[in-house]
């Protein structure tokens, strides 16, 4: 939350690119990046994401000049979001297009974004170029002095485009001096620093080079897509196979999670149980440089975009896939192994819902217990985990559940039905109203509840659509209470469609594209859509709805809502959300943890709107100790209440401290406040 956590995501999305080992001897030319060009396929997919969108859509899609300007402004935003790439007179050349961006889309005929597309290629290799003598100019000297008092703007967003190279060049010596600054607060010298940005600006020169049609295309479409409507998007060939490992949890591979490292194909985790995993040869750093398929002879992968060497690699269950291997600690050629593999299907079980014991009392393992339930997305076949996970809680003896769907931005729309049922009998769950006004009602018809016990939900500003469904069903009939932040108010409902026929006959697959065809609502009729739902017991937070969510998306449709749907709610919970509402305001006057938060949400209200950073190095360190300092006092607190030694750097701080929750915690006590309840109706009654 604090000012330079946001400088830190700034500058890697502005760099986006990791240090590479590899240094290009020879000078890059503007003749060696590709002039890319629509392919086949490309003409026909965008005619059908065309039709699709004005004939299906939710939103009623008019291609005329309005949405033309709307697209081509997008176009160039994506390309250029801090506006330090384009100069104004490129912008001013491209102005002419901005009303024909609806024949490009309608007709296919791609050529003016590719054109626009190509010039932003050469753009960012000038300016990368640019970087680099930067870095040369003095040689073996610094060449730039920290005394000065410059700021480094990291947020042109709606600043005016450069009006020539010379203010290109003025702001890109800033952004170098941020990144050399950067690295001298990491105790680095000269030399290394040189070293280390060269071969940065380098590697993303090298990815400038690897652009593929395929890029600029997704670029474009998806700048149509979003024009539309949000959550309406294009998805690559490769994109939309993702989708579907994402929905199935499953995928036909190795079962390793890759990443691209410098110039390498690196090996970042093995999936556990998966063949890598079987093979006992692979681990975490191991580099990838060539690949076979079966017997046939080896590429060489060492300098190939990350998705082609994942491409080579995945591959139908049964298969045999070969890697040559060189350990992450050696360089030495010598010391490359082969390493053979049968491919399978890798169910990626990290992903999926899992659940905990919490203990009232930590240190009385027979003390009181609640279950959590942690459900990171609401994918294919999740209510039946979960199902397995109740069962496993409630056989361990738990009083009440918590199921915690922070950071859950949805899924399946089905599920969220199912998994309310699982903690009701029957009933309504969500009200669906399509294009034509038709309002379908999605219900738990089972009349079974596998958990009837206190409930409990977890939400977060990141908590969206599926999540919102279940927060919300939970909340209108009653049936438990909900605790966090308010959710991020999406409540539309997309359709997966794939743009490919079966008697197309393209060397390349066409993609696919997901598109909004519904609203969903509540059963009390209101719609999440910009609302999303408000918690029971709201917990402080940083984030300001008008900062982020549906409402501070663009083309975002607007709230309504419709009859509500015929149920009836199992509890009235007002007055019990009052006494709990209570008992957690008195709590936290005095819990340090959430005093740290309010204060921490104070500083970063007061600095959000600040987008500049010091490129004077005494001031740098001068915040870097304030904020090490204050760090340091926070964390020897939360060492104190554990009993544990204090710390004097942060870089021995204990593992335990990763795995404290203070949000979990909160939570699980206003739980345990909700299961006494019981009791206290209980006790009330018997004195009737």
């Amino acid at each position: 939350m604090q000012k330079f956590c946001r400088i830190a995501l700034a500058v890697s999305l502005s760099v986006g690119l990791s240090v590479s080992a590899f240094a290009f001897e020879k000078p890059h030319t503007p003749e060696e990046l590709p002039v890319l060009m629509p392919e086949s396929q490309h003409t026909t997919a965008s005619k059908r994401i065309t039709s699709r969108f004005t004939r299906a859509h939710y939103k009623k899609v008019t291609i005329d000049d309005a949405l033309s300007g709307e697209v081509f402004d997008r176009f160039i935003k994506q390309l250029d979001y801090a506006r330090t790439v384009f100069l104004a007179t490129d912008i001013e050349s491209f102005q002419q297009h901005r009303l024909e961006f609806d024949t490009v889309l309608m007709r296919g005929k791609l050529d003016i974004a590719y054109t626009i597309f190509n010039v932003n290629l050469q753009r960012r290799l000038e300016r990368y170029e640019y970087a680099v003598s930067l870095l040369d100019s003095k040689g073996d000297k610094n060449p730039f002095d920290f005394t000065k008092e410059e700021l480094y703007v990291f947020d042109r967003e709606e600043a005016p485009w450069p009006a020539n190279t010379a203010e290109l060049d003025e702001l890109w010596r800033l952004k170098v001096k941020s990144d050399v600054l950067n690295l001298i607060l990491t105790n680095k010298e000269w030399p290394k620093i040189k070293e280390v940005l060269t071969k940065r600006y380098n590697y993303a020169i090298k990815r400038l080079k690897q652009s593929e049609s395929e890029d600029a295309f997704q670029l474009l479409m998806n700048s149509f897509a979003r024009v539309v409507e949000p959550h309406t998007s294009y998805l690559s060939p490769r994109n939309a196979e993702r989708f579907q490992v994402d929905m199935n949890l499953s995928l036909e591979g190795i079962g390793a999670e890759l990443r691209s490292v410098e110039d390498y194909t690196v090996i970042h985790r093995v999936v556990t149980g998966g063949p890598a995993d079987k093979s006992n040869q692979l681990k975490s750093k191991d580099r990838i440089v060539g690949v076979a398929q079966g017997d046939k002879d080896f590429e060489d992968v060492i300098g190939w975009r990350l998705d082609d060497v994942v491409e080579l690699i995945k591959g139908a269950k049964g298969t045999t896939v070969r890697l040559q291997i060189l350990s992450g600690d050696s360089d030495d050629a010598a010391n490359i192994t082969i390493v053979s593999i049968v491919r399978d299907i890798i169910k990626l079980e990290d992903r999926a819902a899992k659940s905990a014991v919490y203990l009232e009392k930590p240190e009385d393992a027979d003390s009181q217990k609640l279950g959590v339930i942690t459900i990171p997305s609401f994918y294919n076949n999740l209510s039946q985990d979960v199902k397995k996970e109740i069962a496993s809680l409630k056989e361990q003896g738990v009083k009440g559940i918590i199921v915690d769907l922070r950071g859950n931005g949805g899924g399946s729309l089905s599920e969220a039905t199912l998994l309310t049922g699982l903690f009701i009998d029957k009933g309504p769950v969500v009200q669906i109203r399509d294009g034509a006004n038709r309002i379908q009602v999605n219900s738990d018809r089972d009349g079974v509840s596998f958990f009837d016990g206190p409930l409990s939900v977890m939400v977060d500003r990141y908590s969206a659509s599926a999540s919102e469904i279940f927060s919300a069903a939970i909340q209108d009939y009653g049936r438990g209470v909900i605790i966090g932040e308010h959710t991020f108010g999406k409540g539309t409902v997309q359709q997966h469609r794939g743009l490919g026929r079966v008697y197309d006959l393209y060397e390349k697959p066409l993609g696919s594209i997901q598109y909004t065809i519904a609203k969903f609502y509540r059963i009390n009729g209101g719609s999440t859509q910009h609302r999303g739902v408000l918690p029971d017991i709201s917990f402080p937070t940083a984030i300001d709805p008008e900062d982020w969510g549906e409402s501070k998306e663009e083309n975002a449709l607007p709230w309504d809502f419709i009859p509500q749907a015929s149920y009836t709610p199992l509890h009235v919970l007002n007055k019990d959300i009052e006494y709990l509402s209570s008992r957690y305001q008195q709590r936290i006057k005095d819990n340090a943890e959430f005093n740290d938060l309010l204060e921490d949400i104070n500083t970063y209200k007061a600095e959000k709107d600040d987008k500049t950073i010091s490129l004077n190095l005494v001031t740098r360190k001068a915040e870097r100790e304030e904020r090490k300092n204050k760090r340091l006092l926070r964390v020897n607190k939360q060492l104190a209440l554990l009993g544990k030694d204090k710390v004097t750097d942060l870089e021995d701080l204990p593992e335990e401290l990763d795995e404290l929750d203070p949000f979990l915690d909160e939570a699980a006590r206003i739980t345990f406040d909700f299961i006494s309840l019981d009791k206290i109706a209980q006790t009330q009654n018997s004195k009737k």
